[in-house]
Parts: C-alpha cells; sequence; structure tokens
C-alpha cells in the first residue's frame, strides 16, 4: 500500500503497439478514455483519485523508453497539476501476457521499433469483429447487406470476366471430349458463379454432412474443416479408376487450364492486399471444389442463412476490404510478405546485370531505396521478439547493435564508396541525410500526426512539462552536434577563390567567389572538440536511462493478464534479424552505387535528395505510427515517436560515425580530411535544425494540439525542403 498526494492517473497502455489504426470507439470526454475490445489497439485510461489510493501489487516494474523522461505523459488537461502541485505520479501498464509486457517496456526503454506489432499469437476470439472477418475462411452464411458496392464491381472488372471466360472454354473444351461431360456442366455453373459470387453459396450435398447436423444442431453453417474426412472419401482422386474415367481427361485437360488461370487470379489479389477476399475464394476452388465429383457441387443463391442440411464450402459477400493492412501470417504483416519478393529480385538484378544493359540505374537505386521498408519490418521483429523473451541485459545490448541498424548501414557503406572513389560528396549526403531525419522527427511526424489526428478529435491534450523535458533534450542534442560547426564558424580560416574588382573602380570593394572555410585547418583545431562531444552525448544518453530504469523507476509498473505463446522464438528471431541485416546492407550497397549517376544528371540540389528520399523512406514506419497514436487520442506518443528517433540520430548514430570513422582511418592510415566524416554541417543545415527546435518547443508550450498547429509544423517543413530544393549543389559534389 502506497499513500500518494494529490490526484493519482493511471495510463493504462495496452501491449497492442502495432502500426496499424485501431478501431476502437473512444469517448468524446477528454478525461476517460475507454476500450472496447482485449488489448486490441493501444489504451489510455486516465482516471482522477483521492489520497490514500492502493497502488497495484505487481512484480514487474518497468520505465518509459530513450530519455523522454515523460513521466507524466497523458493526453488530458490535469497534468499539469500534478507537475505543478509537485504530486506523485505512477504509470501503471498493463498487458495482455509477460512477453508483450515486456515488448512494451523495451519500446519506452529503447524507442519504438520499427513496424512494430504482436509478438505473441492472440485468441481470434479475443479480437474484434472486424478483424475476426479478416481471418475467415469464407465458408460461414451470415446476414448480408447490400451486394452492389465498389469493391465488388471493380472484382467484375479485374477478374471477373476473363475468370468467367476461361471457364467458358473450359466448358467448350469438356464437351468436346464427350467424355468430360460432367465437368463440362461444372463449369459452365462455375463461369456463372465467378461472374458475380457475391451472395450465392456453393454447398455439399446432405449425405456429407448427416453427421454434422447431429453434432451442431443449431448451426447456421457448417464449418468445412468439421468434416473434412469426408471430403477426401468424395474426392475423385481417391475414386476407383473404372468408376470415374472422365476424372482423368479433367485432370490432364481442364484442371491444369483452371489452375493457371486461379493461381494468376489469387496472385494478383492477394498482390492488392484489400483484396485478399478473391484470393482465398480461388485458393479455395482451386484446393477443394475442382476437386469434388462434378455431382457434389451445388450452387445457391442466399436470401437466407442455411441450416444444417448443408454445408457451405465457399460464399463471399465483399470482394473488397480496407482492414486487410492488418492481416499477419505469422505475425508478419502482409506488406512485407508481399514486399519480400522485390527485396530479392532487386538483389539479383542489380548484382547480375552489372552494366546496366536491362534495368537502369535510376530504376535499381529506386527498388534499392523501396526494399529498405520490408527489411526494416523484419529488423524491428528480430529485435522486439528477442528483447521481449530476453532479460534487460540481453535485450539492451540487442536494441543497442540492431536499434539503428537500418540507417546506419546506409550511413556506412556511403562513407566506404566514397572512400574508394575519393570524393567527399558521398559524406555530403550522409549529412544531409542525417539532417533529414532530424527535421522530419521534429516537424513531419508530429505534424502530420497532429493534422490526422484533429481531423478525428477536435483537440487534443498533452503533459507541456512533459513536451518541455522531450524539447531541452533535443537542444542538448543538436546543440552538441552542431557545436564544432558553430566553433569553425568563430575560429575557422576563410578562404575565397576569385576576388577581383570593378574595372570602372579599382579602389572599389573586392568580389569574391566560391568563399568557404579551410577544411583542414579547421577541423584540426575543431577536432578535441568533436571527440569531446561523441563521449558526452552517448553518456548523456546513458545517464537518461539510468535515471528512468533505476532511480526513478518505481513509479512505473506493469501488470500482465495471462500467457502466451510468441510467434518467433528467440533463434528464429535471431536467424531472421541476421539474414535480414544482410540484406538490408546488400540494398544500401546498391543504393549507393546507383546514387551516383542521379546525383551526376539531377537538376535539382543533391542536398534535397538527401533530406527527402534517403532521410525518410527509413522513417516510414515512425510516420506510421505516429498517425495511430494520433488517431487513438493518444498524441503524446505521437511526439515521442519522432523526438525519440532525433535523439537517437545526435546521441547515437552520429557518435558511431565518429568512432566507424576514427577506427577505419587508424587501420587503413587514411587521411581523414580527404575522404572520412568530418563533423562540419552547412549553415543550412545549422540554422535548418536549430529553427525546427525553436518552433518545435514554441507549439508544445500550451499542451494542446489540433489540425492548425499541426499544419504549421507541416508548412515549416515544406518551407524547410523549399529551401534545399533551390540551394546550390554540396561543392564537393
Amino acid at each position: 500500500m502506497e499513500t500518494l498526494k494529490g490526484r493519482l492517473f493511471h495510463i493504462n497502455v495496452c501491449s497492442s503497439l502495432s502500426f496499424v489504426p485501431s478501431d476502437t470507439q473512444w469517448d468524446h470526454d477528454p478525461r476517460v478514455y475507454r476500450r472496447t475490445s482485449q488489448c486490441d489497439r493501444l489504451c489510455v485510461d486516465i482516471g482522477s483519485h483521492v489520497a490514500e489510493t492502493p497502488s497495484p501489487d505487481v512484480s514487474h516494474q518497468y520505465t518509459p523508453k530513450c530519455l523522454s523522461a515523460h513521466k507524466g505523459t497523458t493526453p488530458c488537461h490535469y497534468g499539469e497539476e500534478v507537475w505543478q502541485d509537485g504530486s506523485s505520479l505512477r504509470t501503471t501498464i498493463r498487458a495482455e501476457n509477460e512477453v508483450e509486457a515486456n515488448k512494451l517496456a523495451n519500446n519506452y526503454r529503447f524507442g519504438f521499433r520499427k513496424w512494430k506489432s504482436h509478438v505473441t499469437e492472440r485468441p481470434i476470439e479475443d479480437r474484434s469483429d472486424i478483424v475476426r472477418e479478416l481471418y475467415s475462411e469464407l465458408n460461414f452464411v451470415r446476414p448480408q447487406g447490400s451486394l452492389i458496392t465498389c469493391g465488388n464491381i471493380a472484382y467484375l472488372i479485374l477478374f471477373g470476366w476473363w475468370i468467367s471466360l476461361a471457364y467458358l472454354l473450359v466448358c467448350l473444351l469438356m464437351f468436346l471430349t464427350i467424355i468430360g461431360v460432367p465437368y463440362g456442366k461444372l463449369c459452365w455453373k462455375l463461369s456463372c458463379y465467378f461472374l458475380w459470387p457475391f451472395g450465392k453459396s456453393i454447398l455439399k450435398p446432405r449425405s456429407l454432412v448427416r453427421r454434422c447436423c447431429v453434432k451442431f444442431p443449431h448451426c447456421e453453417a457448417i464449418p468445412e474443416e468439421s468434416d473434412s474426412k469426408e471430403v477426401k472419401e468424395s474426392t475423385p482422386l481417391l475414386m476407383p479408376p473404372s468408376c470415374r474415367v472422365s476424372t482423368y481427361v479433367w485432370l490432364l485437360l481442364g484442371y491444369p487450364l483452371l489452375g493457371l488461370i486461379h493461381s494468376l487470379a489469387c496472385f494478383l489479389s492477394w498482390i492488392l492486399v484489400f483484396t485478399i477476399p478473391v484470393a482465398k475464394m480461388n485458393a479455395r476452388t482451386l484446393a477443394i471444389i475442382l476437386l469434388m465429383p462434378p455431382e457434389d457441387v451445388h450452387i445457391h443463391r442466399l436470401k437466407k442463412p442455411q441450416g444444417c442440411d448443408s454445408q457451405v464450402l465457399l460464399c463471399c459477400y465483399h470482394a473488397f476490404n480496407w482492414y486487410y493492412y492488418k492481416y499477419t501470417l505469422d505475425g508478419i504483416n502482409v506488406f512485407a510478405v508481399n514486399l519480400l519478393p522485390l527485396v530479392i529480385t532487386t538483389l539479383v538484378v542489380g548484382y547480375v546485370d552489372t552494366e546496366n544493359q536491362f534495368v537502369s540505374s535510376e530504376a535499381k537505386f529506386a527498388a534499392a531505396v523501396s526494399s529498405i521498408i520490408p527489411l526494416s519490418y523484419y529488423i524491428g521483429m528480430g529485435i522486439a521478439s528477442i528483447s521481449a523473451q530476453s532479460n534487460f541485459a540481453v535485450g539492451a545490448v540487442v536494441n543497442a547493435t540492431f536499434g539503428s541498424i537500418t540507417e546506419m548501414t546506409f550511413y556506412i557503406t556511403a562513407l566506404l564508396r566514397g572512400h574508394k572513389a575519393g570524393t567527399k560528396c558521398y559524406e555530403e549526403i550522409v549529412k544531409a541525410a542525417l539532417t533529414g531525419t532530424l527535421l522530419g522527427c521534429i516537424l513531419f511526424i508530429p505534424g502530420i500526426s497532429m493534422i490526422i489526428g484533429g481531423f478525428k478529435h477536435r483537440e487534443q491534450r498533452f503533459n507541456s512539462r512533459s513536451a518541455g523535458v522531450s524539447s531541452a533534450l533535443l537542444f542538448i542534442s543538436v546543440g552538441g552536434v552542431f557545436a564544432p560547426t558553430l566553433f569553425s564558424k568563430a575560429y575557422g580560416s576563410l578562404v575565397c577563390a576569385g576576388c577581383s574588382s570593378s574595372q570602372a573602380n579599382t579602389s572599389g570593394p573586392f568580389t569574391c567567389m566560391d568563399c568557404h572555410y579551410d577544411m583542414v585547418s579547421t577541423y584540426i583545431s575543431c577536432s578535441p572538440l568533436v571527440y569531446t562531444i561523441s563521449v558526452l552525448l552517448p553518456s548523456a544518453y546513458l545517464i537518461g536511462l539510468i535515471f528512468t530504469l533505476k532511480t526513478h523507476s518505481h513509479i512505473y509498473d506493469i501488470q500482465v493478464s495471462g500467457h502466451g505463446t510468441v510467434h518467433w522464438s528467440r533463434l528464429r528471431a535471431l536467424s531472421v534479424l541476421i539474414m535480414a541485416t544482410l540484406l538490408m546492407a546488400a540494398c544500401a550497397d546498391l543504393t549507393t552505387e546507383h546514387i551516383k549517376p542521379i546525383l551526376d544528371h539531377s537538376a535539382i540540389s543533391q542536398y534535397f535528395i538527401g533530406v527527402t528520399v534517403l532521410a525518410m523512406v527509413p522513417e516510414i514506419p515512425e510516420i506510421f505510427n505516429g498517425i495511430q497514436f494520433a488517431l487513438q487520442n493518444n498524441i503524446s506518443l505521437s511526439l515521442e515517436a519522432g523526438n525519440c528517433i532525433a535523439v537517437q540520430v545526435c546521441m547515437i548514430q552520429i557518435p558511431l560515425l565518429i568512432l566507424f570513422n576514427t577506427f577505419y582511418v587508424n587501420v587503413h592510415f587514411i587521411n581523414i580530411i580527404d575522404v572520412g566524416f568530418v563533423l562540419l554541417f552547412s549553415d543550412l543545415h545549422l540554422w535548418a535544425s536549430i529553427f525546427s527546435v525553436i518552433v518545435v518547443n514554441y507549439i508544445f508550450m500550451d499542451g494542446k494540439s489540433d489540425y492548425f498547429q499541426g499544419t504549421a509544423l507541416v508548412v515549416v517543413y515544406l518551407i524547410l525542403l523549399a529551401l534545399y530544393f533551390f540551394a546550390p549543389s554540396p561543392h564537393a559534389c
């Protein structure tokens, strides 16, 4: 029992921190939010309690992530009173099971993993009705609504007519063989069915479901799996040859042709994701219906739910469902599954077609950059799975090693290629990408989250004191990173080339072109400062972890409600993590290899390419994370999703680049000034970053957000992008 002075707020955060938006319905009362399904989404329940409130009796204590120190982060306006009164806060994080609790705690400790999702299996009966429908096998009859929808009409245009035409052609072929007439009649029926399958069902004969009616006397439709044995016994493949001569004609002529048609339709509809019901319909037809005796296949129009006298094999109402972006296979999101062939194709084409005879360099660059998206998902899932099943020490090692592997792989690969080519252009691209990541995480991610969240929620609140801590941390990070640049401006040697005076007035002022600071003398004078900062920034990060994990960890508790089965074991997760990292390195190598032609022939500044494409593609998961939290009326986590990445760029990634650079220089005995990573940024990077932090700090002062404030942040971001677009290319490029 613990007595708390003043109000006590409980932030109940479910472990479902997946990247998909929630279907939860929230109250409009800003003080209370309710959850309608079991941990199917992020939930934030905030309530006021008087003194003498007992704290939960839990055995696990965890703390928030990184250095954000958001101890009082709540979307309600009471958070300000608690900070001002000095009252204690206890954050109770509730999770479905201990593994999900560890995953959630690691998100708070080390930052949200990219494309995060559940690492444990979730009972389908605990999911929402919308999610349960996604995993249905299209063999249940239910009350139907309108069948004339845009998605169904799109099915007719994209799939229905040519699948139906294929059945008509096979039907004619079966009639020509005479022996295959029964299958010709089946093809005719299926041709009419697949032209418009909605509101129709394919049933088994009554004799096959007699036993099921005893087992399920009050059912509306019998699951196909409950009688799978009888289905196998009725397939023509198991019938005596003398009884089914037409079967061999069907398997030789008809089934292979329709197999190609259904396989093509299944592939196309699966790739489109939102038409996965069409893929399921084609797959079930190919695997079950076309292998049944033709006389046992009955097609009926559904006017009311079927009784126990029939067993439904296939019944589809809608060909299109927006919610299929939630669909997962063994815990892997369907988009990551579909994009994996892109990665393999990119690597094969990139390393086989070295002379660009079949595919242009620009296309290879675009494919390599796009391949980063699915690979970042697998890396994030591997990190989350390992750390969620391990203790804090292992989780810290895994997160520290692989947490920024997506960005670091590209940066290091680019620097190595710059050393090989003997040019500083790649270093400037890396600096532009680092700055672009800062600007995107500071301005764009919070801004777009506020805009989209503001359309659904009129006004969202967060703890301004907590946001102030985050803003102060950004000031420290950005100030530390750009301190050597400010030092060089104050004490560096300015060199100008091509100075001349007017011919009419020789005593007039000189006109100087191509003025820049002498990099050699400047870096030699500030190199001790660079190494000092590269030690101080990670030290500050570590102190923040100690603060939140050790000295002030008593204010965070985690409660678990059960046990869960993990999707990936630690061995499997480690294997996936290593393989995805190797593929990421290969894709980064192709990206840097094929970016040179784009830089040489581009009409826009190389700065713009670095701060947009190379900076924001790896951060696409964070954009989705921020939008998801904003839609769930938890704008505080949207702000943290971007701020944490910005802090990690300054306090982890840049010091790691300096460490790698120093090690590489010492091993290869090269001149760091010529090809190494020098922590001196251009004026545009310097003032854009500082201005962004000031703007964000001003926006976060009142603890409220709406779509107008989000618009302001996005507009500032676009203005800065316009500066980079019209800026001249770096001197080294």
